[in-house]
């Protein structure tokens, strides 16, 4: 879904691609302590946790980048499993019989395969991995997760697994620097 404005307000995808309610910021607000979280975690982001709009937002930028990765991921994880898994059979029942120098050759050609498909899938996901605006948005997702958690504790009804994604591993460090990608406006119909 790369239309935002295709995608009702109110609703958000899931790493999954289930399409869920999101939950609004006057049941985070209503807890003092995820209240308190929102604000200070917000000033430390520059970014407005208890407006609908913002979140509505950031959860779809954050949709978007675990789609391109999730694509990437699929293209460089069948041949990881195919010459990854798919070289034990191999070495079973062809590899074994041949001579030594076969068998060394197979394993040097199967390690350089396995290594360059591990680098290439890095490579091609690098650029996204250091891009400080995605990487202030995976920041504000974690953190937005947080506060979700200590509105839940405080007792908001809020859903167990949500906001139904898991966390980013380059998500830690928040670049003050980077702008914010605006909003796209809507496209206007020509009659």
């Amino acid at each position: 879904m790369s239309d935002y404005h295709a995608l009702e307000f109110g609703t958000f995808v899931d790493d999954q691609g289930t399409v869920h309610s999101m939950v609004r910021s006057s049941a985070v607000a209503a807890v003092p302590q995820a209240k308190a979280a929102a604000e200070a975690y917000g000033r430390e982001v520059r970014f407005d946790f208890l407006d609908d709009s913002a979140v509505h937002w950031m959860l779809f930028q954050r949709r978007e980048d675990t789609e391109k990765a999730g694509l990437l991921g699929c293209l460089f994880t069948v041949p990881l499993f195919v010459f990854g898994a798919g070289a034990w059979p191999f070495w079973d029942l062809v590899a074994s019989q041949k001579s030594r120098q076969f068998q060394i050759a197979f394993i040097v050609a199967e390690a350089l395969i396995l290594c360059a498909l591990i680098v290439g899938a890095y490579l091609v996901r690098r650029r996204s991995l250091l891009d400080p605006v995605v990487r202030n948005v995976r920041c504000r997702a974690r953190l937005y997760r947080k506060i979700v958690g200590i509105a839940r504790k405080g007792g908001a009804d809020i859903p167990r697994l949500y906001p139904y994604y898991g966390m980013y591993a380059t998500s830690r460090k928040f670049f003050h620097e980077a702008p914010d990608r605006p909003v796209p406006e809507r496209h206007k119909e020509v009659h």
